[in-house]
């Protein structure tokens, strides 16, 4: 029991998604003494749905092996790939499969909604008993997922909330997956190959006090959620994606080149000013892009996309204003070192 107490407090001790998956595949392999531990996550949106490797450990421990959180969605498997997980997921249930080895896939679930697997590799099935026991750990999992998300996720959309955006910063600047805090002491294969550029991008609804005052604030927070949603489904699954309050949203990125940044503030705009929005119809959205320097500070970055969105704001609305082009063509000017300069 003392064991069993112990592998659940290490459990709960991390306040870092990525360290927490490693931590619930260690313990249930110090409780189970399997060959080998897996989670496996859906990432994608409907209709290219994937398989991310979250975390695997070996029975000894000296295995761990992931994808990278940086994975093109296109170079993870299918959910057909791996019929029986996606068996496991639809169904919400519990499903064992004899063989050399037994494989025991267990639902992973979020909000009452199954959103990766977690598979268990052994000699034999898991008997009754060891099964309850996984389950039970994995309520504990749930719930204390549940407490994260009330605490970094903005309750009416979702998406992250600025209380993550300094440590999420970090993350994507440097290019490395996991926060300083319980990081060091779990090794993780998904730090590695980020994608060299990381940039940021601020967007803003056109017009959105008109929204509020001609149809009310329930329906404009209908358009907040419609338009988190088209972000899902414009980013990639490792994309940061914050609302910040009001209208206002942020973007962090990591692209293979600077152009990729634009096409997908690009792509969102046009997918905004295509939808048609409940009650409202079509609205647009302004974006600013600023890409992230060496050194840079989350305050810093966030300053240069907001004069890129206010130009565009300024200048027509509807469009994507990049901050570096905007200074090379001669209509900002950059300030940003004179600010640097301020702080001290």
């Amino acid at each position: 029991m003392s064991r069993l107490i112990e592998q659940i407090a290490e459990l709960t001790a991390f306040r870092d998604r990525d360290a927490l998956d490693f931590s619930l595949a260690s313990a249930l392999r110090e409780l189970l003494r399997p060959e080998s531990i897996a989670i496996y996550r859906v990432v994608g949106a409907a209709g290219e749905r994937r398989w991310l490797l979250r975390s695997r450990v070996g029975g000894s421990g000296a295995e761990a092996a992931a994808d990278s959180l940086w994975s093109d969605l296109e170079t993870l498997p299918a959910l057909a790939a791996l019929p029986h997980h996606a068996l496991c997921l639809q169904g919400s249930r519990i499903v064992p499969l004899a063989g050399a080895p037994a494989l025991t896939l267990f639902p992973l679930a979020a909000d009452g909604e199954a959103m990766g697997v977690l598979e268990v590799r052994a000699p034999q099935p898991l008997a009754g008993d060891a099964q309850q026991l996984v389950c039970a750990i994995l309520r504990i999992y749930r719930n204390f997922q549940g407490l994260l998300d009330y605490s970094e996720r903005d309750t009416l959309t979702g998406l992250l909330n600025r209380k993550t955006f300094d440590e999420c910063f970090a993350r994507i600047a440097a290019g490395a997956a996991g926060s300083a805090e319980g990081a060091a002491a779990v090794p993780d294969p998904r730090r590695a190959a980020a994608p060299g550029v990381a940039a940021m991008g601020v967007v803003d609804i056109d017009h959105f006090k008109r929204v509020n005052d001609s149809f009310g604030h329930l329906i404009g927070d209908e358009v907040l959620l419609v338009l988190s949603r088209l972000m899902r489904a414009t980013f990639r699954h490792h994309d940061g994606l914050f609302r910040f309050g009001g209208e206002e949203f942020v973007v962090l990125m990591r692209c293979r080149a600077e152009v990729d940044a634009c096409v997908a503030l690009e792509r969102l705009r046009t997918a905004v000013e295509q939808h048609a929005f409940p009650r409202v119809g079509h609205i647009t959205i302004s974006a600013g892009l600023a890409r992230v320097r060496p050194g840079d500070t989350p305050t810093a970055c966030f300053e240069r996309a907001d004069q890129a969105i206010y130009y565009a704001k300024q200048n027509g609305r509807n469009r994507l204003c990049d901050y570096d082009e905007l200074v090379a063509q001669g209509l900002l000017a950059d300030r940003s070192h004179a600010s640097d300069l301020e702080l001290f």
